[in-house]
């Protein structure tokens, strides 16, 4: 048995190790003469300065283009996003910071009815509820901040994918 380790594979987009970038696939025999093809030219470099552009569009571009564009548009307002029914913009980021906010009034609040609460069934529960509660309250925001973290890393994951793939 000899050791040998499973072949590589490559990243997204790019053609598999062993095959023929130009497309002819794994296997495929080389051209005649035993040589590879030659790289292409360089870009031509003008005196006025910088190389020219290619003719084709890259792919970030062209998923601009082709309406991707409007799933990162950041530019929509709050009510048109949250009526957008084809779902083409994101209301995540534009409210989580006020439910954030709503979530420290909501959890202040609480704290204090529950003290006042604990204070009138019997002075050892109000002490209890008075020392305990911030730790209670600080947990509590704590869930709700990683909750809201959560669901703007899902958008912002979104949002890449949709900046780096071609849109069909």
């Amino acid at each position: 048995m000899s050791d040998q380790n499973p072949p590589e594979q490559g990243s997204f987009g790019s053609p598999p190790p062993g095959s023929d970038p130009l497309g002819a696939g794994p296997g495929a025999t080389p051209p005649p003469g035993g040589s590879t093809p030659p790289p292409p030219p360089p870009a031509a470099v003008s005196p006025a300065g910088p190389p020219s552009q290619p003719a084709q569009p890259s792919m970030a571009s062209s998923a601009v283009s082709s309406g991707a564009g409007a799933i990162v548009d950041s530019s929509t307002g709050f009510f048109p996003a949250l009526f957008d029914f084809s779902f083409n913009s994101f209301v995540t980021p534009k409210i989580v910071r006020f439910v954030y906010v709503l979530a420290t009034i909501w959890a202040a609040v609480m704290y204090v009815i529950v003290v006042i609460s604990a204070f009138t069934q019997s002075v050892t529960s109000g002490l209890i509820a008075l020392v305990f509660g911030p730790l209670v309250a600080i947990i509590w925001l704590a869930v709700v901040r990683i909750g809201l973290e959560f669901g703007i890393s899902v958008v912002r994951m979104s949002e890449d994918v949709h900046k780096r793939l071609p849109q069909a």
